[in-house]
């Protein structure tokens, strides 16, 4: 697997922050529309490449906000534009094509289903992450960003990185493992370990999984990748596999990373967190550990990062 060779200025200069507004975006375009997952799938998810021109610059690990075509009536009967939707980007400042002219999102489409009827509800469907998935090449786009500091990569390239992703909570990952072991970057040097910790429900619901593989196959030494599949594996009860099971079987070797200065990252729903929180105090109680100091501790030296929505 070799190195991409890519356009170093964008090392160049301080974070980008708000570059645009709602009251003044940027317009991009698509450039394409892809569902990166299978069949058999509990959604569809779509990786989404747009052309800024590298006119929206960003760093690893920020987001940019969407503003869905339309107006609405809001509560004083105005007419207004929808809100901004924020979406994790999904590849690093060089994009997919490393010109840094692109950026990617990794969107799941948003359905409603009526417990009732069992149909969907296109009524009830959600706005931003329909429009995009369904947009063709050369729709217009209005964006603004980019936004984040909680989950940029840590200036020591040597240190451990431990992602905890469900779902799309994926993407800012994405940036960093292409960021780390995809493209050469001469002032970056990714030296420490890689392990990323994915929670789907099933095969055909994993994300860049190809991507994955050719890391772990090329890096076997530095990249770790471990799945929980809630819905074909078992934990070590008998239960359902949940990501909070899968990173308890490494406890142990991940409050050591953590005590040696690795970095832990969550991203992905807001429902994930409870059970990843209970789970991590459980084991800090075996260990001693009082949970909240230990958390404390983490996030006062920034090893700490959490990011759900």
């Amino acid at each position: 697997m070799s190195k991409r060779t890519v356009p170093t200025k964008l090392e160049e200069g301080e974070m980008p922050l708000n570059t645009y507004s709602n009251k003044a975006p940027f317009k991009a375009k698509i450039r394409s529309v892809e569902t990166i997952t299978g069949p058999k799938a509990t959604g569809e998810t779509c990786h989404i490449i747009i052309d800024t021109e590298g006119k929206i610059p960003f760093w690893e690990g920020q987001s940019y906000g969407v503003i869905p075509p339309g107006t609405k009536i809001n509560s004083k009967g105005k007419e207004v534009p929808h809100g901004t939707r924020l979406y994790s980007i999904a590849s690093s400042r060089y994009g997919d094509d490393f010109d840094g002219l692109t950026a990617s999102l990794c969107v799941r489409r948003a359905v409603y289903v009526d417990p009732e009827t069992g149909k969907e509800d296109p009524a009830k469907k959600g706005l931003c992450s329909n429009f995009l998935c369904d947009a063709k090449p050369g729709t217009e786009i209005m964006m603004t960003g980019p936004t984040g500091k909680v989950l940029l990569l840590p200036a020591d390239t040597n240190a451990p990185l431990i992602m905890v992703a469900t779902g799309t909570g994926i993407a800012p990952f994405r940036s960093f493992w292409r960021r780390c072991f995809i493209e050469n970057v001469p002032s970056y040097k990714f030296t420490g370990l890689f392990w990323l910790f994915m929670g789907v429900a099933n095969s055909d619901a994993k994300l860049y999984d190809e991507e994955l593989q050719a890391i772990a196959k090329a890096y076997p030494s530095q990249f770790r990748l471990d799945y929980a599949l809630s819905r074909e594996q078992k934990n070590r009860k008998g239960g359902k596999m949940y990501i909070q099971d899968k990173v308890e079987e490494y406890a142990d070797e991940i409050f050591d990373l953590l005590d040696n200065g690795a970095h832990m990252y969550f991203c992905g729903l807001k429902g994930m967190m409870p059970g990843i929180q209970d789970m991590l105090e459980r084991v800090a109680k075996e260990k001693g550990l009082n949970y909240e100091e230990w958390v404390e501790g983490l996030k006062h030296k920034n090893q700490w990062h959490v990011e759900v929505y």
